[in-house]
């Protein structure tokens, strides 16, 4: 009897140690019944939420499930939400069985106008801020919309990050250059319709497949068997970077046989945008096709294939601007009646690659991933230096031709230039009025005197004096890596990762054409200057290859530099995250090795030491940790914080001072450092979704390099002291501070008001070093030493406190949306911007601005006067209004519909960047340029925004 008393104890006891409230189900697509991963499932009104896996399953399994009645959410991106009640009894499995979501059609109608306007500000030339972080992810958070909608039209950066300090992956692969550290998204561009599946980490914050930046993580998942069943069909017209583009995508889903496949064409194109002169041209093919081998094991191949072609656009003057508009381009001209642009950018780099996915058990998940890159960017410009040989009967050899700078905005040929002098006289007015009504009358390049020049030279027997240069980089990447994933309990779950990426860059200049010659002679010009043949001989001295003197290069042929990089980065990353009722977390660390070196192919004639054959080898260590945590004070109410300190390797760009002609690496090159800490506060019901964030960035060490004529340099003992520089800053340092918040609310169910803002400081906090180099240097001069480097003074630059240029620091939106049950929608958003400041010159900063020719302090320096010459330029305030809508009909199984787009609706002017000139970089001449009673000659040089432009997209969903 004891016995059976005690027997019957223990099972009690034991049912109320071991029974469990456990809440399940799965949810799928409500047309084509397929699997929905990542779905957010909550239980509302607590902390309780996690994400469907990627067969749409979900399960809690809490003892700390509330019990009684409940209701249950559904969110996922692109869906209709779904809000399940239900009543949970306490040790009791509740199976929800199959939840399906209806597709928005009005959130993707949204999802396609971001995604398309977001590809025309990522396609402007060599942007800094053309990475947004998140730009391309579906994301609910209102602040990042705003900042990738509305925002990027400014080229705003949020948290004043450069795209370099983000990470973009494409199937877990890492796709930011090498070269510069930043995405070429031109190299994947026009694949819209199958760039919408992506997991975007924001800042710091945990991310499974790397450790990251603070800029944040966007992972584009571009896997056949993720692509929902179905076709699209779509055309569009906008005047922002094209004028049309067509596309066609077709998925097959997740087929019987364990096939899946999707492939995409599209073709953009436009003989110009709003900028003039800048055309559009290109096509994309994408393709994945997929083997579920069996239920543990899938194997995708992935590949893409984005060649094209844009004309560029350049900064221009107050004094430009105002004479043609935001609208003029001064690059192109007319040659028989069609635009030709000489600055054409084009990309051809084909990636393939090869996907495996392992299921090892419930818990444990292993991708491997590996890639192939190739192809080329070329950048073409005018190239201006053709000359000819002379021997004179004593044996001598010099070079005769060259031509003046064709660009027609060149300021010799603007009125300021003739009324450059006090008390102008009637001659001096002359002048100017004729320069004036020509360049207002035409002002674009004048193709047919370029071809006839070259025509009386070859006539006399000699090589073209213009030709177009391509500015080549051929690289080729291999990349490999592997990313482990467990989930070693309901609570616990760990990420790891190797990875390596091998490249060779290969970088040359190309004859692309010769404007009507026969050869251009492969020599440098400017080596006949005095200060050159002084010091040493002009025949090996003007070679670009002594190994091949006085070359004639003709179309495609390689000439003036010729380089190969070998680079090698291998990264090992591990990341814990816990999940907890009352606190989310995680910790992570990383380490890196990565190598450089240099491999000239030519022998240049100012460096006959240094330039041909590798470089020393370059190696930097790096290392990364960073931790966060989610505290829930309730369902409503959540606190979040991360922190981390890394360093990250200079780029290949700022690692050798003059690439293109020598092996010479940066002298105090370092790895960056980067401490970086935020702040959140989070408030969410159904009806009211808001954010708040403190964030604090610290940069330490870092590298920049700059390439411009000056004729200003100080302390050579002659009076010319012009030379063409590279400007070497090193061991910068700078603070990136601020607060953003985003707020909606859903006022009625179909009307949703919001707001958005950043307010950031953005500052330089130490006064770093800068030198120059220039192959107009060598040691024989004052005050060049023996790496043909120039220091001033102290050899500082004086930054501290100066504003980092990228976009202005201050961001406001308010907006509404109103969503009709009927499938139309509008929205309407007032944007405010302040505090863009202007890139400053380094070098009118140093002390080389104070001294003399001599190198002694100048007689007229005024520190006051000085100091108003040399405050930054602020662009103030300005307002953009952009309104939006879309309209979708369903037909049977078909979606048909539209978005549309206006932006910055009453045209306002507003400057999105620019640069001071470095050209005067005395206080004398600057004092002389500023003062100029009809303008300075070298003025700053500005970026206009767009004015109104519209962006229209019809499509077939089917």
């Amino acid at each position: 009897m004891k016995k059976g008393l005690f027997l019957f104890a223990l099972m009690i006891i034991s049912s109320s140690l071991w029974a469990q409230t456990i809440v399940k189900g799965k949810v799928v697509d409500a047309i084509t019944n397929e699997e929905l991963p990542d779905v957010e499932v909550s239980v509302e009104e607590t902390t309780l939420s996690l994400k469907t896996n990627a067969k749409g399953e979900f399960i809690f399994d809490r003892f700390d499930l509330p019990l009684g009645e409940q209701v249950i959410s559904f969110v996922k991106e692109g869906y209709i939400s779904k809000r399940f009640p239900v009543i949970i009894n306490e040790n009791a499995t509740l199976d929800l069985e199959t939840i399906s979501l209806k597709v928005d059609v009005n959130e993707e109608n949204l999802q396609i106008g971001v995604i398309s306007l977001s590809a025309s500000e990522l396609d402007e030339d060599e942007s800094s801020a053309s990475n947004l972080s998140g730009l391309l992810q579906a994301s609910r958070d209102t602040y990042l919309n705003a900042a990738a909608f509305d925002f990027s039209a400014t080229f705003f950066r949020p948290r004043g990050f450069d795209n370099e300090n983000g990470k973009v992956l494409i199937n877990g692969i890492e796709m930011n250059k090498q070269f510069d550290g930043r995405p070429q998204w031109s190299s994947w561009g026009g694949l819209n319709d199958v760039q919408r599946n992506q997991i975007f980490t924001m800042g710091l914050e945990a991310n499974e497949y790397t450790f990251g930046g603070v800029a944040g993580t966007t992972n584009m998942i571009m896997r056949a068997s993720q692509y929902r069943k179905g076709g699209r069909v779509s055309y569009a017209a906008s005047n922002r970077s094209y004028q049309g583009r067509v596309m066609a995508s077709y998925s097959s889903g997740l087929l019987n046989n364990g096939w899946s496949y999707t492939f995409l064409a599209s073709r953009r194109f436009g003989e110009e945008g709003f900028k003039d002169g800048t055309l559009y041209d290109a096509n994309s093919f994408f393709a994945a096709v997929e083997k579920q081998i069996n239920p543990n094991h899938s194997l995708n191949l992935t590949a893409f294939f984005t060649p094209n072609r844009r004309g560029k656009a350049t900064a221009i003057t107050q004094e430009v601007k105002d004479l043609k508009g935001i609208e003029y381009n001064p690059l192109w001209g007319n040659q028989d009646g069609e635009i030709r642009n000489s600055r054409v950018k084009e990309i051809e780099e084909p990636v393939v690659m090869l996907n495996h996915f392992w299921d090892i058990s419930d818990k444990s998940r292993l991708n491997t991933n590996v890639a192939f890159q190739t192809g080329k960017i070329a950048n073409s410009r005018i190239d201006n230096g053709g000359t000819r040989i002379v021997e004179s009967s004593d044996g001598q050899i010099s070079y005769v031709g060259g031509s003046n700078n064709p660009t027609p905005e060149y300021y010799q040929n603007l009125p300021s230039y003739h009324l450059r002098f006090p008390n102008p006289e009637a001659k001096d007015y002359q002048a100017a009025y004729l320069a004036r009504e020509a360049f207002v009358n035409d002002g674009q390049l004048n193709w047919n005197r370029l071809y006839e020049a070259n025509a009386i030279a070859r006539a006399k027997g000699g090589n073209s004096i213009y030709i177009i240069q391509n500015d080549r980089q051929d690289d080729t990447q291999f990349t490999a890596n592997t990313i482990f994933t467990s989930d070693v309990n309901q609570n616990i779950t760990l990420n790891a990762s190797l990875n390596y990426r091998g490249l060779l860059s290969e970088n040359y200049a190309e004859v692309k054409d010769l404007l009507g010659g026969t050869g251009y002679l492969d020599v440098d010009f400017f080596a006949e200057e005095p200060q050159n043949i002084e010091t040493s001989g002009i025949n090996d001295l003007a070679q670009s290859d002594v190994n091949n003197p006085n070359r004639i290069a003709r179309e495609g042929d390689r000439y003036k530099y010729n380089y190969d990089i070998r680079a090698n980065v291998a990264t090992a990353f591990a990341q814990a995250q816990f999940k907890y009722k009352r606190v989310d977390g995680y910790i992570a660390g990383n380490v890196s090795n990565t190598t450089y070196q240099r491999d000239g192919k030519y022998k240049n004639g100012y460096f006959l030491d240094n330039s041909f054959g590798k470089s020393e080898k370059l190696d930097f260590t790096n290392f990364g940790a960073k931790a966060g945590a989610t505290y829930k004070v309730s369902g409503r109410h959540l606190v979040s914080a991360n922190t981390g300190y890394y360093t990250t390797a200079p780029s290949i760009r700022n690692s050798f001072s003059n690439a293109r002609q020598n092996n010479n690496v940066v002298t105090g090159l370092e790895s960056e450092k980067i401490t970086s800490a935020d702040l959140s506060y989070i408030y969410r019901t159904p009806k009211v979704k808001a954010r708040l964030t403190g964030f604090y960035t610290g940069f330490q060490d870092g590298t920049d390099i700059g390439f411009y004529f000056t004729q200003d340099l100080s302390g050579f003992g002659i009076d010319e002291g012009d030379a063409f520089v590279q400007e070497v800053v090193t061991g910068i340092d700078r603070r990136n501070m601020g607060a953003e918040f985003g707020i909606e609310a859903q006022v009625t169910p179909t009307i949703k008001l919001k707001a958005a803002g950043s307010y950031g400081q953005y500052v330089y906090t130490n006064n770093p070093d800068l030198y120059l180099t220039s192959d107009d240097f060598n040691p024989a001069m004052p005050n060049v030493n023996e790496k043909g480097e120039v220091r001033f003074g102290d050899g500082k630059t004086n930054l501290k406190d100066y504003h980092v240029a990228g976009g202005p620091e201050k961001a406001f939106q308010v907006g509404f949306e109103y969503r009709d049950p009927d499938y139309w929608w509008i929205g309407v958003t007032a944007n405010y911007f302040d505090d863009a400041y202007i890139d400053i010159s380094s070098l009118n900063r140093s002390a080389n601005f104070d001294l003399d020719y001599d190198g002694l302090p100048r007689n007229d320096y005024d520190p006051a006067k000085a100091k108003q010459l040399l405050a930054q330029e602020n662009f103030g305030d300005y307002t953009l209004v952009n309104i939006v809508g879309g309209k979708s009909w369903k037909i049977n199984q078909y979606f048909v519909g539209f978005f549309a787009t206006i932006n910055n609706v009453f045209d306002t002017e507003y400057k999105t960047g620019g640069f001071e000139q470095s050209r005067n970089s005395n206080f004398t001449n600057l004092a002389e340029d500023k003062g100029r009673e009809n303008g300075p000659i070298f003025g700053n040089r500005y970026f206009f925004g767009y004015g109104t432009t519209y962006y229209l997209n019809l499509y077939l969903r089917f």
